[in-house]
């Protein structure tokens, strides 16, 4: 129901305008729509219990749908440590329930702060804390990652999704659409969908450009954590856990990225830094000593930090080159299997988890099996599109952050400075404060954009 402002706005004759403009947005403050039912409810078969999987499976069962999870490992387990769940994420999980599951594993940041390489000086600042919540109705969480898997994990089962491990897919069948497992059994269902990761065997199956293999991108990644009992015992660094802050030290080719989880007990970190090497000539036991040469020269306090990390792992950073089919007949790829990306805008599990809803709402608008195919043509052209954006966007970070020192970076530093004050800003190089980039990062409305895309095709119809 509209607020009384919001319908004497409407009575008084107001239009969205046709050019690019947010000069309405009062007129929509952030609202939680329900869970739209399925009008036919149909089997699903889901390949791969990552977070996709997981997150589709939620949402394909709050509608109603039957939904078994087919998963190679023979237990569930996520390898890495932190990750960031943004606003346009966390507003879906609150909505399919997740907020009891997760709320004693997240911390909610209040700012993500831009360093300078070598000094540690702020260079530019993103407010979270009250503003995101403000503007777009949610919060931005940073997690440890086994602990948002065992969540979506919870609320899936909870939700009636069966869950079946030690079962690897060797291959796909989208007339069925059938998939066939390794000890050689067939399973049908009225739809499947392949979210198995950025080595997926699904997406060759889909289109003929699927088969490339995932690119290496240049660059890889150090993941860490250190003891949080270390840093506050360090008059130096003590000060990184007064608040709870993600902080970014940026600089040429490399950048830092660190902030605190579960519940503040652990420090999380990641050290990118470029590599073009091949990852199966990496030797893991010289990480420790490989990550530390690569940081020297760094911000005094920075190295400091890196000395505590006693263990880490090296991390190839991949992408795959954007394709124009998702789906093929009743089979449909998700997640990084359609849209790997550089970690740089920490939307990959983000975007994830909004196709799993978009998936959900397309399907609702079906009352017949026969048209699951229109369902997912609408799904793959939304999807595409912002997918698409966000990893040009992912890419765009990883030339922003990574400037040597010399007039780009000075410019960029310069552009940044305003918010560093708190004063206004029409534009900023970091996307996370840019107030166009931001508007459309994180207001953005999957349901709504499934929405209008069905509205979109059925007036075509009618017109044709």
């Amino acid at each position: 129901m509209a607020n009384k402002g919001q319908g004497d706005a409407l009575n008084s004759g107001l239009k969205t305008p046709t050019y690019p403009s947010n000069c309405l947005a009062f007129l929509n403050p952030p609202t939680e729509t329900p869970v739209q039912i399925a009008q036919v409810r149909i089997r699903v078969i889901i390949v791969g219990a990552g977070l996709g999987g997981l997150a589709t499976a939620i949402a394909l069962a709050s509608s109603g749908h039957t939904v078994t999870v087919y998963e190679q490992a023979p237990e569930l387990g996520e390898v890495g440590a932190g990750i960031q769940i943004p606003s346009n994420s966390t507003k879906l999980l609150k909505k399919f329930g997740l907020d009891p599951y997760l709320k004693d594993y997240i911390t909610e940041p209040d700012a993500i702060a831009f360093r300078r390489w070598q000094t540690g000086r702020v260079i530019g600042l993103t407010r979270l804390i009250p503003e995101f919540r403000a503007t777009f109705g949610a919060p931005y969480y940073v997690i440890h990652r086994a602990n948002f898997h065992s969540a979506l994990h919870r609320r899936a089962v909870d939700l009636g999704v069966t869950v079946k491990l030690a079962s690897r897919v060797v291959s796909y069948e989208t007339q069925g659409p059938s998939i066939e497992l390794a000890d050689g059994s067939f399973v049908s269902a009225n739809l499947v969908v392949a979210a198995d990761g950025v080595k997926s065997i699904a997406r060759g199956v889909i289109h003929e450009s699927g088969n490339q293999p995932p690119e290496r991108t240049g660059f890889a990644a150090y993941r860490a954590t250190v003891d949080v009992a270390r840093i506050k015992a360090d008059p130096d660094l003590a000060w990184l856990l007064e608040k709870s802050s993600l902080n970014l030290w940026v600089g040429d080719q490399r950048h830092v990225m660190t902030y605190t989880i579960g519940g503040g007990k652990s420090f999380n970190m990641v050290l990118s830094h470029p590599d073009n090497t091949d990852p199966s000539t990496w030797d893991q036991t010289t990480a420790l000593s490989d990550m530390r040469r690569e940081f020297q020269g760094w911000d005094e306090r920075l190295q400091k930090i890196i000395s505590f990390i006693e263990t880490t792992l090296k991390w190839p950073l991949m992408s795959c080159a954007p394709m124009t089919r998702w789906t093929n007949n009743r089979t449909v790829i998700l997640g990084d299997a359609a849209h790997a990306m550089l970690p740089y805008m920490s939307q990959g599990a983000a975007m994830a988890i909004e196709d799993g809803v978009a998936l959900a709402r397309s399907l609702s608008k079906i009352s017949s099996t026969t048209e699951i195919p229109k369902a997912l043509a609408v799904f793959e052209r939304v999807r595409i599109e912002r997918s698409g954006m966000m990893q040009e966007a992912s890419l765009l970070n990883g030339k922003l952050w990574h400037f040597p020192d010399g007039p780009l970076q000075q410019a960029r530093d310069e552009a940044m400075h305003p918010e560093t004050l708190g004063i206004p800003f029409s534009h900023s190089p970091n996307q996370w404060s840019d107030p166009a980039t931001q508007m459309w990062c994180y207001g953005y409305d999957t349901e709504k954009e499934i929405d209008k895309a069905w509205e979109c095709s059925l007036a075509v119809r009618s017109v044709i």
